[in-house]
């Protein structure tokens, strides 16, 4: 073997070993100062924002198993921002979330694969006021160094969940549907 061709295998394995080890990556402690989860819904036809200020997370997660993975995240729902005081305080009531009898929102991962590369598909369990419903949704992944940023959203319906009961529960002021997306960045080890 010549100088030139051992220095091109080196190379090689060199390679391989650094693909290895940035797979060999698990990401489980959660960066709260840098993550969000917001929603967006329409109010009488017109598009409005928020935000919940408080939410943990448990994550394990290898992108080389994503059979393997597991999510939780936990939603405080008294921390909700809609922009507004008074409609903070309003959807916190009995007839919205009911944070008395149900403080957090729960959403519990089951299963975790591969779509493409860097994407999956992520299907639990999501449970608000005492329902809990299965849903799915796509998950990104980039990651930065020893970082990870997971991006995903999902459309819920707050029918599902009793969410705008009494003369809330119709849809012609506050739309059924939400968009929820949500931002957790997380810190892998080796």
């Amino acid at each position: 073997m010549n100088a030139h061709t051992l220095k091109i295998t080196w190379a090689a394995m060199a390679a391989l070993l650094l693909a290895f080890n940035a797979q060999a990556l698990e990401y489980k402690t959660i960066d709260a100062a840098k993550s969000n989860v917001a929603f967006s819904y329409k109010q009488m036809g017109v598009g409005m924002d928020g935000k919940f200020k408080k939410f943990a997370a448990q994550l394990i997660f290898d992108p080389a198993k994503p059979a393997a993975a597991k999510a939780t995240l936990e939603i405080d729902l008294a921390s909700i921002d809609t922009g507004s005081s008074e409609a903070d305080q309003e959807v916190t009531s009995k007839s919205w979330f009911n944070t008395s009898a149900y403080p957090k929102a729960v959403f519990v991962s089951s299963q975790i694969k591969t779509t493409a590369a860097n994407q999956f598909e992520v299907t639990g369990k999501l449970t608000i006021k005492g329902q809990t419903k299965d849903i799915s949704f796509p998950l990104k992944q980039t990651a930065q160094g020893n970082v990870g940023v997971f991006n995903g959203s999902f459309v819920m319906r707050r029918a599902d969940f009793n969410i705008g009961e009494g003369m809330w529960a119709k849809f012609d002021t506050v739309a059924n549907e939400v968009q929820v997306n949500f931002q957790i960045t997380a810190l892998a080890s080796k």
